[in-house]
């Protein structure tokens, strides 16, 4: 039902300020060069299909995620060299609008907050299933990576994941590490928990994702 979740991922120490975005036209990075904001394909949330499209080309573009929550924005990098078939299905997913209202049903102080079930019961998915994708240089060794979340089925991947809060080595080689928070984690470490002393009724949600590109 429920899986252990998380991630662990690499990036480079000069992505600290990241993301000044400029609205529908791009975001300028501090990493130099544009952004391009990819289209929504849909104008509502779509939250089933057969299967994802190819949506992206890790051969000449690298990709970000913006996740606006009910606690501020969380930027993110994708790893779509390491992972790319669990980019390009949170991409495509993202272009859908599918996580948009999706709650954080399992937020652990100390471990994850996961998210990415429209039904919020940690038992739903976007109606198809992929493997695990795991890399040697890849381990849960901080805060902030994002890892998808399964069943004790490696190829049980869907739509929900989990962004860590600190290291939990015990996941390595277990989970896909996709992406790594490289601005916001004081965002993510603000929202509420639905486990422990200081759980809340209370359930943060996600209001949009926005997909980036830039030229490799």
């Amino acid at each position: 039902m429920r899986a252990a979740l998380l991630i662990a991922a690499l990036l480079a120490l000069a992505i600290a300020a990241f993301f000044l975005w400029q609205g529908n036209g791009g975001a300028k990075s501090s990493l130099g060069g544009k952004m391009e904001a990819l289209p929504y394909k849909s104008d509502q949330p779509v939250t089933r299909f057969a299967k994802p499209e190819q949506v992206i080309d890790p051969t000449k573009f690298d990709y970000y995620a913006e996740i606006e929550t009910s606690k501020g924005r969380i930027g993110i990098d994708l790893f779509e060299n390491e992972a790319p078939i669990t980019v390009n299905s949170f991409v495509f997913l993202a272009l859908h609008r599918y996580f948009e209202g999706v709650v954080f049903h399992r937020v652990i102080p100390g471990f994850v907050a996961q998210t990415g079930d429209p039904t919020g019961t940690g038992m739903g998915g976007p109606g198809y299933q992929f493997g695990l994708e795991v890399t040697p240089k890849l381990n849960y060794d901080k805060k902030g990576l994002l890892g998808m979340a399964r069943t004790m089925d490696p190829n049980s991947n869907g739509s929900q994941f989990f962004i860590t809060y600190g290291p939990t080595p015990n996941l390595n080689q277990q989970y896909t590490i996709f992406g790594q928070v490289v601005e916001g984690m004081e965002v993510v470490e603000r929202i509420a928990p639905t486990e422990g002393p200081q759980a809340s009724r209370e359930r943060d949600k996600i209001l949009s994702v926005k997909i980036f590109a830039k030229n490799k």
